[in-house]
């Protein structure tokens, strides 16, 4: 299923991100997830790839099983950096003879621990080089990621807006957005994004909260915030895991209630590999009569 047409179709795509795991053990219970996962029907999967395509291997191998044994539609994540143009080639060939017709052109960041990192001089510097490469290539359909709350690192929204534009000219059909809290904020880019001529579906990526400590380094990672009464509610439940998870399901089905009111092409949900939450929002969504 080419998922950039899959979002023509006019009715909310739900989709679901993984990270590739480091053990056996791991690898099983996150198929064990996406089993129970596909019950719900979702339009697509999404994989993960480590930072400087570290986990390349897996990262393939995952995708095609996900597609070929469960038979669910999987994209794998593809991040540049770190890698030379003959491994983004290999990568894109091996996807191609496994039946993968969807891919996410990242930038990517270069692994943490790697004090001597070196990029490749022939490899691609920039998310928007490596979509015009596989636009070129052709046989895929090409996703691309976007920040509502501005990419950490670009200068101001202005210049931030600027490169988003040049990967949707390059080739992106469509972008999955790094994850909010704060509705009015993702609305507020859309509308700056569609004046700057970027007409591309615009995904909104929803994360429910289930630890504290981690939502808090996250959003600092990418760049976003947390909006002050979520952050009350958060302080109130610290060391709380139960509760914490129980806050986290609220405010994203609450999230996700307004979105889907307001016509987004879909909901893109980032799980940590787990289930429950996103399939307890799922179900409220579903008996509000907001998806399939």
């Amino acid at each position: 299923m080419n998922i950039g047409d899959l979002y023509r179709r006019g009715e909310p795509v739900i989709s679901f991100e993984f990270f590739t795991p480091k053990t056996d053990r791991g690898y099983q219970s996150l198929f064990e997830t996406i089993g129970e996962l596909k019950a719900l029907a979702p339009g697509f999967v999404s994989v993960t790839m480590g930072a400087g395509g570290s986990t390349r291997g897996p990262t393939v191998e995952l995708v095609i099983r996900i597609e070929q044994e469960l038979g669910v539609t999987a994209m794998a994540h593809l991040p540049c950096l770190g890698s030379e143009r003959g491994e983004i080639v290999q990568i894109l060939d091996d996807l191609e003879r496994g039946g993968i017709e969807n891919v996410l052109a990242l930038r990517g960041d270069p692994p943490r621990d790697a004090k001597d990192f070196r990029h490749p001089e022939d490899g691609f510097d920039y998310a928007n080089e490596l979509t015009a490469f596989i636009a070129e290539r052709g046989g895929f359909s090409i996703g691309g990621g976007c920040h509502p709350e501005k990419h950490p690192e670009a200068p101001s929204p202005e210049d931030d807006l600027l490169q988003l534009k040049r990967k949707v000219d390059a080739g992106s059909q469509f972008l999955l957005s790094q994850l909010f809290f704060d509705n009015a904020k993702f609305f507020d880019f859309v509308g700056r994004a569609q004046a700057a001529g970027i007409q591309v579906p615009i995904v909104p990526g929803v994360m429910p909260v289930t630890s504290v400590n981690s939502i808090r380094r996250m959003t600092a990672l990418g760049g976003g915030t947390i909006p002050a009464e979520l952050d009350a509610e958060l302080r109130r439940v610290d060391n709380d895991d139960a509760a914490t998870l129980e806050v986290g399901i609220e405010w994203a089905t609450l999230q996700c209630r307004e979105l889907i009111d307001r016509g987004v092409p879909g909901i893109h949900f980032y799980t940590l590999n787990r289930s429950s939450a996103s399939q307890r929002i799922h179900r409220a969504l579903r008996e509000a009569g907001l998806v399939a």
